[in-house]
């Protein structure tokens, strides 16, 4: 797995290091409880020395600017020195993936002769202690792959977003197009070489009558391999289609892995504009809740509400149980069924 190289705090330097000058006691407390992974993006947490760690070791290594080069008293570990204010620090780096790791941090302090003084730190860490202790440790690790494999999908919505509106802009005045999406992982050993995941294929339809008009979308999932179909991969590739066609979670219908919706005339070049803005700034589009509730089989609501799933509810509508459904008016279609007398 690529790593981000950008300076990063150790879990050892948040805790016993940062323990002062934090814009907020977010991270703190955060840290106390133990949920590590709320951190996330440890670069960019908002403490002064760990955003000038960043900025002298960011993504790109043209950009480096270590101008008070290594540690002096720090021999048996290399550490680049990096000042913020009366914030001292040093930078570790791992040559086997590149990434830099703030690895200790203090403050300066009476001339450097005080005992909590950074340069004392060091200094009796060298002497008598063993400074390696200071290195990332399995947890950090640990943290660094879970960061990178959230940051490669993200990216891959963004992928997966830019090629539905280049598929948007081939049907949105009518027909059909297919679009191959890969893997986000692809790439990776344990993948097929092509790195296949998914054939989507998406169609527009007209319909023209003297008193009714529309546009109907299409949207079919269809997995490159069977050990794909059903899996959460392919229900977040259908979600994130689905999101940059049409964000309302409750417009569309499902049959099987086909997904429909219906639109005023015009709605989809509307939309390829919309997603030209989306894709340019880099953003990824939001999905709308549903504004009413709906009645489904309880079996599979629970199942659902667990998993993240869609299920369809009595009036026909599919949607994705995340929202409170007692805050909301219940949905009149699946009220008078729901009062049916069964046959």
């Amino acid at each position: 797995m690529v790593h981000n190289r950008r300076a990063r705090p150790t879990i050892r330097v948040l805790a016993d290091d940062l323990t002062a000058d934090w814009e907020s006691p977010h991270a703190r407390r955060v840290l106390e409880q133990g949920s590590y992974q709320e951190l996330h993006p440890l670069s960019e947490l908002k403490h002064p020395i760990i955003a000038k760690a960043r900025e002298t070791f960011g993504s790109d290594p043209a950009n480096d600017n270590a101008t008070h080069g290594y540690v002096k008293s720090s021999t048996t570990l290399p550490l680049w020195e990096i000042r913020a204010s009366q914030w001292r620090g040093g930078v570790w780096e791992d040559r086997r993936t590149g990434v830099r790791w703030l690895v200790v941090a203090g403050l300066a302090k009476g001339m450097h002769q005080d005992h909590d003084d950074f340069y004392q730190q060091v200094e009796r860490e060298e002497a008598s202690g063993d400074p390696k202790r200071w290195l990332p440790t399995d947890l950090d690790v640990r943290l660094l792959r879970q960061e990178s494999a959230a940051r490669l999908l993200t990216e891959w919505d963004l992928a997966v977003q830019a090629q539905m509106l280049e598929a948007l802009r081939v049907v949105q005045g009518g027909g059909s197009t297919r679009v191959m999406i890969k893997h986000p992982f692809a790439g990776f050993a344990q993948l097929p070489r092509n790195g296949d995941l998914a054939l989507l294929v998406l169609s527009v339809e007209f319909q023209r009558e003297p008193d009714y008009q529309s546009d109907d979308i299409i949207l079919e999932v269809v997995p490159a391999q069977s050990s794909y179909k059903g899996t959460e991969l392919i229900w977040k590739l259908t979600i994130r289609a689905l999101v940059s066609l049409n964000p309302p979670e409750q417009a569309w219908d499902r049959y099987q892995d086909t997904y429909a919706t219906i639109a005023e005339p015009g709605t989809w070049a509307a939309r390829v504009r919309e997603l030209e803005k989306l894709v340019a700034d880099n953003e990824l589009a939001v999905s709308e809740p549903g504004i009413l509730s709906h009645y489904a089989h309880r079996e599979h609501l629970a199942g659902a509400t667990i998993e993240g799933r869609a299920v369809r509810g009595l009036c026909g509508v599919f949607f994705v149980p995340t929202q409170d459904h007692e805050s909301m008016p219940v949905c009149p279609e699946c009220d008078a069924r729901m009062r049916q007398p069964e046959a």
